[in-house]
This record gives structure tokens, sequence and C-alpha cells, in this order.
């Protein structure tokens, strides 16, 4: 563990704690894959650290997964 303590209290420039790729996807009920192909589609608001990671504001994750607006679009038409 860093000396900055656990990224997940830290909070981000929206005011709240930041989640990192695995918690998004459980929030979301989706793969972690999910969650970085979502990022670089732009559906996902992140920031990056320093070291290169992306951390997602969480009050904007939980409004997303309270809207639940990206089930509808997973995967193609079957």
């Amino acid at each position: 563990m860093c000396a900055g303590g656990s990224s997940t209290s830290s909070p981000t420039r929206s005011g709240g704690p930041d989640l990192g790729g695995v918690q998004v996807a459980a929030i979301l009920h989706v793969s972690p894959k999910t969650v970085s192909r979502w990022t670089k589609e732009g559906r996902l608001p992140f920031l990056k650290t320093l070291g290169g990671h992306r951390r997602y504001p969480e009050t904007k994750i939980r409004e997303l997964a309270a809207g639940n607006t990206f089930a509808a679009t997973e995967g193609p038409a079957r």
C-alpha cells in the first residue's frame, strides 16, 4: 500500500471519493473490461492519477447505475 493510504477515500475534484475500475464494474454489474471500453468510448467520467491510472467519481458512477442507462446498450442485438 502506498504512503497516501487507500485511494478510495481520497476526494476527487468533484468532492466525493473516487473508485477504481473493478469497483465501478461491480456497481454497474459489468466486467472490468467493459468499464475500460466504455471509458475509451467516452461513456464514463474519469480522472487520471499521476501514475496514469483511471479513477472514477463515485457520485457520478452511482447516478449512472441508478439510471441504468448502460444495460440496454451492451452488446449486439440478437
